[in-house]
């Protein structure tokens, strides 16, 4: 057995680093979203309540983030 790394199992490694560093960066975005979102609610005294409405403008908006995160590349 050889030590060497192919090319191929760096190209592989590499997207899984990429792909878990995302993973990581997403869930810490939308931990700090629901947090935000909750201690609004809380400072108006009520308690979180997402319409509709609003989660299709939220969806439109992420939409929107992840297609520019795709342009960029």
């Amino acid at each position: 057995m050889s030590d060497e790394i192919t090319v191929e199992e760096a190209k592989v490694n590499y997207q899984t680093r990429v792909l878990i560093g995302g993973a990581l960066f997403g869930a810490l975005v939308g931990l700090a979203g629901a947090f935000l979102m909750l201690k609004n609610a809380e400072r108006k005294g009520t308690e979180l309540q997402v319409s509709t409405g609003e989660g299709v403008k939220l969806s439109l908006i992420i939409m929107g983030l992840l297609r520019q995160l795709a342009d960029l590349a």
